[in-house]
């Protein structure tokens, strides 16, 4: 008999039950944050939304009316957050938010949505946390190249999408239980050349993956916690759609079918291949995994050049693409010139 007799493993079978997730960057549910809440869902965590404070009755009233099969766990049950508060990234301190945003009708039914704050709500209503997660990036000049970007959208794109990152570290830092695991969520554009995402997030990503590793450092020896990030493929979510590339087609739409053809695995990205890579990286699966960017991008990563159908350089490798005929070539069989 060939095998062995499957057995139950400590640490494999993933259980989270009596942990706590904070998850920032929820406000529908098509996004890696909420595909992520969902899988710490499906193992038993406890998960408290962060929702930016324009957003948060909208994604309340969607949670009402439900979400459908986007919001069913594994056993069939439907999704829920133990709790959802109000999170603006670009505030770290009360003394940080201006004036004319106290005063917007956006915010005018919400406070306490700074980070310190709201980390201070959060240990008040459920004491200790056990997992964080920062699925947030924004920057107001994102169509624009980065070579036109000015100071100021450089900048908001970076206090936005990393410089939030080390402040919520910071602070949910001191509320998390020792163990406890940071995620993130970056790009193939922080290492990559992508032309569309622009306005400075390239290198808001690359910063975020620097962060990354000196926080594990730094976090992990005054918390005792492990800060990670995820470098996600494409997905077609809310905020990537609104990128427009000029050319009547939006950012992501072209990018994701770029893609789907010269990645290793030909196939299209779902939320749920993060979702499930997140909650490994939370769970005691990767207890001694800290400071890495994990790719989850179908192999893009490790692409550099691939051809195609119109490009005769790439025929040696592939010589159906020149003449039709499935022959064995090799470099070394390829004529010179």
């Amino acid at each position: 008999k060939i095998g062995q007799k499957s057995v139950k493993m400590p640490g494999y079978h993933l259980n989270l039950q009596g942990k706590v997730a904070f998850v920032a960057g929820i406000a529908d549910a098509n996004g890696y944050g909420w595909a992520i809440s969902r899988q710490l869902c499906n193992a038993g965590a406890s998960v408290l939304a962060g929702t930016w404070p324009p957003a948060l009755k909208i994604f309340k009233r969607g949670l009402e009316r439900g979400f459908g099969d986007k919001q069913l766990l594994a056993d069939g049950s439907a999704m829920k957050f133990q709790g959802i508060y109000p999170l603006d990234v670009n505030y770290s301190e009360p003394e940080e938010i201006p004036e004319h945003v106290k005063g917007s009708r956006r915010y005018a039914d919400v406070q306490d949505y700074d980070i310190r704050t709201c980390s201070e709500r959060v240990k008040r209503d459920v004491g200790k946390i056990d997992i964080l997660v920062h699925a947030v990036a924004n920057a107001p000049e994102v169509q624009k190249p980065l070579i036109d970007t000015s100071r100021e959208g450089y900048l908001a794109a970076v206090s936005a999408s990393s410089y939030s990152w080390v402040s919520m570290v910071r602070h949910f830092g001191g509320i998390m239980r020792p163990g406890g695991s940071c995620l993130s969520l970056s790009f193939i554009a922080s290492e990559r050349v992508i032309p569309g995402y622009g306005g400075g997030m390239s290198s808001a990503k690359a910063q975020l993956e620097s962060d990354t590793r000196v926080l594990a450092y730094e976090a992990g020896r005054r918390f005792g916690i492990r800060v990670n990030s995820i470098s996600a493929g494409p997905l077609l979510s809310r905020a990537a759609s609104a990128i427009e590339n000029g050319g009547g087609e939006s950012f992501i739409h072209s990018y994701i079918k770029f893609h789907e053809e010269h990645s290793p695995l030909q196939r299209k990205m779902d939320a749920d291949d993060v979702g499930r890579a997140a909650l490994a990286l939370c769970s005691d699966l990767s207890t001694a995994v800290t400071g890495v960017c994990l790719h989850v991008d179908n192999g893009m990563h490790c692409m550099g050049f691939t051809g195609s159908e119109s490009s005769a350089a790439c025929a040696w490798w592939n010589p159906d693409l020149a003449t039709g005929e499935k022959t064995n070539r090799s470099p070394a069989n390829v004529p010179s010139d």
